[in-house]
């Protein structure tokens, strides 16, 4: 069999693996550690190590090898944990990181970096063989500390012959501390038992072995459970393909003649049933774990309820509870409270809603395509039964009603399946503060809101780069260090939050910090310095936008961190690509928010179709205030600026879409036509248009890779007719107007 089809599904697993042990590593308490996060931790490493080793992957075998053993000395309370070790955990998963990076773009992973966080994991190891025991509690995976030895290496020489009897079971006694596995696999080629059979055995001793056709039947010695024994084969096989018994019963029963009809119902009492993707509710009930749509015996050791763990690989998300400081909002924030609750969903039903299938984002693009154009087959059915006498055709008006529902919830779903929650985006934040923290000699809380906010799978993967620039920002600039927050009479652990929401068609994303906030007076300076048009009228929010300015920056001292003026302007274009803009609210003394607005996707939007001249232009419905016909006294000029509009007391620039895009045959008038006032950034302007044509959605067209770039057109739509509309750029316009929003209000 060619293992390399399976290789993108240990990647990706892999991945979830590394995700999910960092943030377990992040959550842990070094002074109290919770054995099931220790469990948690060494199960995602040993899973890891099992499918390297099945696809040949040398270099993440033998690294995630050493840090398995350090894990496993570390669960079963023989080795002490420190904050700097943990540090080393999490440089040693950032190495396995570029390890599986480069074996997935099929070149050999950087020699010099493994053998320098092997060298680091080898010194903590040697560190720890003096170490004296830790007094924490034995994990129920582990034996008892006093004979249990580390990890047995892989090369199992002297188990080659144990003793057995004529069906291949095991006649030995189990080593002490230890249980007897009987693993079946069913449906295995001869070369892939070979291949199972050896990786099975760094799991422990076999202790006995048998073929049955297609059947391989082995006795395992070990320390480890049925969860183990399923992540290393579940790479090569099927979970319905293993079987794993609890033999330890049957070995160390007497060879008592007494009561023969009673013997063979003996072991079946103690056995129980493992769910693979969810654990029970409950740990006793037998109709449960019936129901479980997967499910391997487990072993009949102790029956506590602690002892049925999930496997690492199946709920990568769901961690359990750590220790209180992260309660608070620190390294344990990024786990939204809605997603623990999900955890204990009982019975076997919660596997079928929890499954899924893995598809290519390319099958998904062409589903939204093919969604797309019948949204507008849809809307041309409407255009050419608008002709009609709705009492003539009433039932085709109630056809196209239905359609027109029935199209919009097609939409909706297909459009849920590119949505991500936030907390992929959030995720990887707290290793990122804890490490900058470190460095810049600051405590700093991270507290996460929202994470369960989905947005579009192209704009979450675009975001992540911004909202890393302005993270990193808050932490160097923001927060002030300890001693400053104590003379400020503050709290001297700073609070940096991230929260994600949605509003009307948009999703809003903060980035918030309780430090010194912005120094108005510093920027307006920097601003002169720089040859910039500023006044000290200038309202907050117009200064707030100069540190957007390329090159802009007031940091006294360059570091590795920021303060090189580069990337702020970076990140503002980078989200007004995306549709988005972003505004900063900010108090001195009491910190800094900087807002960022989305639109929810990219593919299908709400709009307002106006009429300029001939021409049909859209307007997104999320910019859009309301709209008006305005009194000739209320329209003023303005010397070299064009002209503004009185709106309830308040003077709005006034944009003539007919003069931006050279539209022949408009109403030139103001008085004769329709003013739509809009909001984008921030602020408001009124925007001229000859009539509004309606409400619709429309599906986005992208003009950039036939055409080059308009200022004021984002994309362009096909109407219900057949003819092309330009759907209007508003936050391009507001932007153009600036100058003369200025002109007024100095």
């Amino acid at each position: 069999m060619d293992i390399t089809q399976f290789y993108q599904t240990f990647f990706d697993e892999a991945e979830e693996l590394l995700a999910e042990m960092e943030h377990l590593l992040l959550a842990l308490d070094v002074s109290a550690p919770d054995n099931e996060q220790l469990n948690a931790i060494f199960r995602a490493a040993h899973s890891i190590k099992g499918g390297a080793a099945t696809f040949g992957f040398t270099a993440l075998t033998e690294t995630t090898h050493l840090l398995e053993n350090l894990l496993d000395r570390a669960r079963r309370g023989e080795l002490q944990l420190r904050t700097e070790m943990v540090d080393t955990f999490l440089e040693t998963k950032d190495v396995l990181h570029q390890q599986l990076n480069a074996y997935r773009a099929s070149s050999e992973p950087d020699a010099e970096a493994m053998k320098r966080i092997c060298a680091v994991l080898q010194q903590l190891a040697a560190e720890g063989d003096g170490a004296p025991v830790s007094a924490a509690p034995t994990s129920p995976f582990a034996p008892p500390p006093a004979p249990a030895p580390a990890p047995a290496p892989a090369a199992p020489a002297a188990q080659a012959t144990p003793a057995v009897d004529a069906s291949g079971a095991p006649t030995s006694d189990i080593p002490p501390g230890q249980k007897r596995l009987k693993v079946t696999l069913s449906g295995v080629g001869e070369k892939d038992q070979a291949l199972l059979a050896e990786e099975l055995g760094n799991l422990g001793a076999v202790a006995g072995r048998n073929t049955v056709g297609d059947a391989l039947h082995l006795w395992l010695d070990t320390t480890c459970d049925a969860d183990d024994i399923l992540a290393v084969c579940c790479f090569v096989i099927e979970p319905s393909q293993i079987d794993v018994q609890d033999a330890s019963a049957v070995a160390a029963a007497p060879a008592a003649p007494a009561a023969p009809a009673a013997a063979p119902a003996a072991p079946a009492a103690p056995v129980q049933t493992v769910e693979i993707f969810e654990p029970a509710p409950a740990p006793a009930p037998v109709a449960s774990a019936a129901s479980a749509p997967i499910e391997i015996p487990a072993a009949a050791a102790p029956a506590t309820p602690q002892a049925v763990v999930p496997p690492a690989a199946a709920e990568p998300i769901v961690v359990p509870p750590a220790a209180p400081q992260a309660a608070s909002g620190g390294g344990g924030a990024q786990h939204p409270p809605e997603k623990r609750a999900a955890a204990p969903a009982a019975g076997g039903a919660a596997g079928h809603e929890n499954s899924s299938i893995r598809v290519g984002v390319e099958k998904v693009d062409q589903l939204i395509n093919l969604v797309g154009e019948l949204v507008i087959t849809q809307a041309m059915l409407a255009q050419t039964a608008s002709s009609l006498d709705p009492m003539l055709h009433d039932r085709l008006f109630n056809g196209m009603g239905q359609l027109e529902r029935n199209a919009r919830d097609l939409q909706e779903a297909v459009m849920s399946i590119r949505m991500m929650p936030m907390d992929y985006v959030f995720s990887r934040f707290p290793r990122l503060v804890r490490d900058l923290a470190t460095k810049l000699g600051k405590q700093i809380e991270l507290v996460t809101f929202g994470q369960a906010t989905e947005l579009d799978k192209s704009l979450i993967e675009r975001i992540i780069d911004p909202l890393t620039h302005l993270v990193r920002n808050s932490l160097d600039h923001g927060i002030e260090t300890t001693e400053q927050r104590l003379a400020s009479g503050k709290d001297p652990v700073g609070q940096l939050v991230l929260s994600a929401a949605h509003q009307g068609g948009n999703i809003v994303i903060e980035v918030s910090d309780d430090g010194a906030g912005l120094r108005r007076e510093k920027i307006l300076a920097k601003a002169q310095q720089q040859g910039m048009n500023v006044s000290e009228s200038m309202a907050d929010e117009e200064v707030w936008q100069l540190i957007f300015a390329p090159g802009f920056s007031t940091a006294e001292a360059v570091t590795d961190v920021s303060g090189r003026g580069v990337g702020m302007d970076v990140v503002k274009r980078n989200i007004q690509q995306m549709g988005g803009h972003v505004e900063i609210l900010s108090t001195r003394g009491k910190g800094t928010t900087i807002r960022i607005v989305l639109p929810l996707t990219l593919a299908i939007l709400d709009g307002m179709s106006v009429k300029v001249g001939p021409e049909i232009f859209i307007l997104p419905l999320n910019f859009v205030m309301e709209s008006l016909q305005p009194r000739r006294d209320d329209i003023r000029a303005v010397t070299g600026e064009g002209q503004v509009v009185l709106v309830r007391g308040e003077y709005l620039p006034l944009v003539e879409l007919y003069r931006t895009f050279e539209v022949p045959e408009a109403r030139l008038d103001p008085t004769q036509g329709i003013i739509v006032i809009l909001q984008a950034e921030g602020r408001r302007f009124a925007l001229l248009v000859d009539e509004l044509v309606g409400q619709q959605q429309v599906v986005v067209k992208n003009l950039e890779t036939n055409y080059r770039r308009i200022h004021g057109i984002s994309a362009a739509t096909i109407m219900g007719d057949g003819s092309v509309a330009l759907i209007v750029d508003v936050a391009a316009l507001q932007r153009g107007q600036r100058s003369a929003a200025a002109t007024i209000f100095n």
